[in-house]
C-alpha cells in the first residue's frame, strides 16, 4: 500500500473498486481514461477544514447488499463494514484467517478442512455455523463473481464447527481465493443480509449501519453510526462527494470517463493484482524468438513509465507477481540499462541495420494504457525493430487478440492472489492470446499449484519467464479510496477493503 494523502483540486477518473470481486479476473475489459490533476503543493490546513456532523456513504437503495450478487462499487464499499470471509487480504496481498481459525491440507486428496473460529456471531446474535458457511461458498462457486477462483473446487461440506473443501487437483493457495464475504443462510435474498462484520444495518429513522455489539474482535470502532446516503447513479455519488453530503468513495485513477471533483480532498492508494504488460505473439517471427523477448524486457524502464504514464497509480513490476508480496523474487531483478539493453539486441541478431515494422495493439478507450504504449513503443523502437501503436476499440482491440491478429498488444488481467498464472501463461490458457506453449512453463505452473514452499517454487517459475519472457510485465495497478480532508485518520486500505483494520481509524466530526 502506498501513502498519497494530497489536497487536491482535480478532474478524477472514477470507476468502482471491486472488494472481493473478480476484476478482469478471467477476462479483460474496457477500464477508464483521462485523469487531469492540478495538485497543491501546500499540505491541508486542518485547521481550515469544515468536518461534517456524521459520516456517510452513498448506496444504491434499489439493489441487494448481497456480497455474492450485489452491483460493484459502492454496495460492496457498504458491505466491507457489514460482512467478513474466511481470509482477507492484508496490505502485501497476504491471506489473514478471520472466520478461520486454522486449516489443514492434505495433498493426496486434495482436501482442506477449515476450522471456524469459536464464539462468532452474527449480528441478529445468532452463532456462525458451518452450514453459513457452505451455503455462501456454493452459491459464489455459481455466481459470476467468484465462480472462476473456485473452478477447481468438487466439493464443499459442512462438519462440527469446519467446513471441508474439496479440489479437483493441487492447490495450495486456496486460503488466497477465500476473502468470500459470508452471510447468514436464509437472509441472502433480503435488501441486507446478515453478517458478522463491525456494523449491521438498520431502518430505523432512515437507512444507516449501526455498530455491530455482538462483533467478535470487540474492538472499537470508529463510529457508533455511520449515515447511508441513496445514490441512483454514480453522478449522484459525485454530487454528494462534491457537496461533502458523504465522505468517502472508492476510485480507479486510471481509468476512463473523466469527471470533476472538486474541493479539499485526500486520497490513498492500495495495491492490488492487477498486471499490465506486453503481450507477444509468439507463434510468429519476429517474436518467435527468446532471445529477442528477453532483450526487450531490459529496454523497459518500468519505474519511469509507471511514474509519468500511470501518475504513478501503480508498482513497477518484472515479473507477474505484485513487488508487495513475500512470494516476489526480488533478487531475479534486472536494474534497467540502455546498454545491457543495447547488448542484448546485438546478441539476438537485431542490430544489423535493417529495420522491421511491426504494430503494437492497444484499447482505445483508456488514454492512460495508451501513453504508456507509445512510450514503450518509443523505447522499443531502436535497431531492428520500428513498432507501431494501434489504438483499437476494445471490440477490435479484443478480436483482434482473440483472433491472433497483432505482434504485441498492451494488456491488463487482474490476477488471483495465489498467483496462478495457468491462464495466461498455460498452454491454450484463456488469457493466453500469443500463443505460448512450452513443456517447462506447464510444468513449472503446476509445481506451483502443488507446492508446500511456494516461494521457492514461483522463483523458479519466475527464473524462467526471464529467460523466455512469453509476457513483459510492466507494473500492478493501484486503486485509491477519496475521502474528505481531515475526516478521516488512520485509513489503511487494502485492494478489497477501504477499512481495513478498522479499530486503527478514527472519525473526527464535528459536534452539533
Amino acid at each position: 500500500m502506498k501513502d498519497r494523502f494530497l489536497k487536491i483540486l482535480c478532474v478524477l477518473c472514477l470507476a468502482p473498486l471491486l472488494l472481493s470481486g473478480c476484476w478482469y479476473e478471467d477476462t479483460e475489459e474496457p477500464d477508464s481514461g483521462q485523469l487531469l490533476v492540478s495538485q497543491e503543493q501546500a499540505e491541508p490546513q486542518l485547521e481550515d477544514v469544515i468536518l461534517p456532523t456524521g459520516f456517510t456513504l452513498p448506496y444504491l437503495p434499489d439493489q441487494t447488499m448481497d456480497p455474492v450478487t450485489c452491483a460493484d462499487g459502492m454496495q460492496q464499499v457498504v458491505g466491507a463494514l457489514l460482512y467478513e470471509g474466511l481470509f482477507q487480504l492484508d496490505e502485501r496481498l497476504e491471506p489473514q484467517q478471520v472466520l478461520c481459525s486454522g486449516y489443514t491440507y492434505d495433498p493426496e486428496t486434495y482436501t482442506y478442512v477449515f476450522t471456524l473460529r469459536t464464539g462468532v456471531v452474527f449480528t441478529d446474535g445468532t452463532p456462525l455455523t458451518a452450514g453459513d458457511v457452505v451455503q455462501t461458498l456454493r452459491r459464489a462457486k455459481s455466481s459470476a463473481r467468484y465462480g472462476e477462483r473456485l473452478k477447481n473446487v468438487a466439493s464443499i461440506t459442512a462438519g462440527e464447527g469446519s467446513v471441508t473443501v474439496v479440489l479437483t487437483g493441487p492447490g495450495t493457495g486456496l486460503d488466497a481465493l477465500l476473502d468470500i464475504p459470508i452471510v447468514k443462510a436464509g437472509t441472502e435474498s433480503a435488501a441486507f443480509p446478515t453478517g458478522t462484520g463491525p456494523y449491521a444495518y438498520s431502518g430505523e429513522g432512515g437507512p444507516h449501519l449501526t455498530a455491530n455489539p455482538h462483533w467478535w474482535q470487540s474492538g472499537k470502532v470508529p463510529a457508533e453510526t455511520i449515515g447511508l446516503s441513496a445514490a441512483e447513479d454514480r453522478d449522484t455519488m459525485l454530487y454528494q462527494f462534491t457537496s461533502h453530503d458523504i465522505q468517502l468513495i472508492t476510485a480507479d485513477l486510471t481509468g476512463t470517463a473523466p469527471v470533476s471533483v472538486t474541493g479539499s480532498i485526500s486520497f490513498q492508494d492500495a495495491d492490488t493484482t492487477i498486471l499490465q504488460y506486453v503481450g507477444f505473439n509468439t507463434q510468429k517471427a519476429p517474436f518467435d524468438s527468446a532471445a529477442l523477448r528477453s532483450a526487450l524486457s531490459l529496454g523497459i524502464n518500468r519505474t519511469s513509465v509507471v511514474g509519468a504514464y500511470l501518475s504513478g497509480h501503480g508498482t513497477a513490476a518484472q515479473f507477474p507477481i505484485s513487488p508487495v508480496s513475500p512470494l516476489y523474487p526480488s533478487e531475479l531483478e534486472e536494474t534497467y540499462s540502455y546498454d545491457a539493453f543495447a547488448a542484448a539486441m546485438a546478441e539476438a541478431g537485431f542490430a544489423s541495420g535493417s529495420t522491421r515494422a511491426v504494430t503494437l495493439l492497444v484499447n482505445s478507450e483508456n488514454s492512460f494504457k495508451v501513453s504508456a504504449a507509445e512510450q514503450i513503443a518509443r523505447s522499443l523502437s531502436a535497431f531492428d525493430l520500428s513498432i507501431e501503436v494501434r489504438a483499437l476499440p476494445w471490440e477490435e482491440y479484443t478480436a483482434a487478440l482473440a483472433a491472433g491478429d497483432f505482434d504485441l498488444y498492451y494488456g491488463e488481467v487482474k490476477l488471483t492472489a495465489d498467483w496462478d498464472l495457468s491462464a495466461l501463461l498455460g498452454t491454450g490458457g484463456s488469457l493466453n492470446y500469443g500463443g505460448w506453449s512450452s513443456p517447462q512453463t506447464d510444468q513449472l505452473l503446476a509445481s506451483c499449484a502443488a507446492a508446500s514452499d511456494r516461494g521457492a517454487a514461483l522463483k523458479n517459475l519466475c527464473a524462467h519467464l526471464r529467460q523466455q519472457s512469453p509476457i513483459l510485465p510492466v507494473c500492478f495497478k493501484s486503486t485509491s479510496v477519496l475521502v474528505q480532508t481531515g475526516v478521516v485518520e488512520g485509513l489503511k486500505p487494502t485492494m478489497a477493503n477501504p477499512f481495513y483494520d478498522l479499530t486503527s481509524c478514527t472519525i473526527h466530526l464535528r459536534e452539533e
